[in-house]
């Protein structure tokens, strides 16, 4: 049942960090000295890319919440833990978008974060579809 567990407290922690860096966008639009710069560049190049990585935390971080609600009603199976590594290894999607935006990282990091999460979302349907369900 730890793989379940793991998905739920990561995802809550990743949902809460992504939540203050909303909090750190609000600021740089509404109150930072350089506010109108912000706002008249707010839908290109890097503020874009900000709000991309804000808005995809927080999904991957709810994804994670769910995945581990239904991986504690599968079966213990190899392939639970397999889903499981994948959700989380998708949190790596927001994390390279925000490291390609502070690091110049390449987005690799993105793509593997990315693929790593719809394989987990395909997979966990496939379980969840073979699951017996008592009525």
């Amino acid at each position: 049942m730890l793989t379940g567990k793991i998905n739920i407290a990561a995802g809550f922690l990743f949902l809460t960090f992504f939540m203050l860096y909303g909090f750190l966008l609000i600021y740089l639009r509404d109150f930072a000295p350089d506010k109108a710069q912000w706002i008249a560049d707010y839908g290109v190049g890097a503020h874009f890319e900000s709000r991309l990585a804000h808005v995809h935390g927080n999904l991957f971080a709810l994804l994670n919440i769910a995945v581990g609600l239904v991986l504690l009603h599968l079966p213990a199976s190899a392939s639970r833990a397999w889903i499981s590594g994948l959700a989380l290894a998708g949190m790596l999607m927001p994390l390279g978008i925000l490291a390609e935006l502070v690091l110049g990282v390449p987005p690799v990091i993105v793509l593997a974060g990315g693929t790593s999460m719809v394989v987990a979302m395909g997979w966990l349907a496939v379980a969840s579809w073979r699951m017996d369900v008592a009525v």
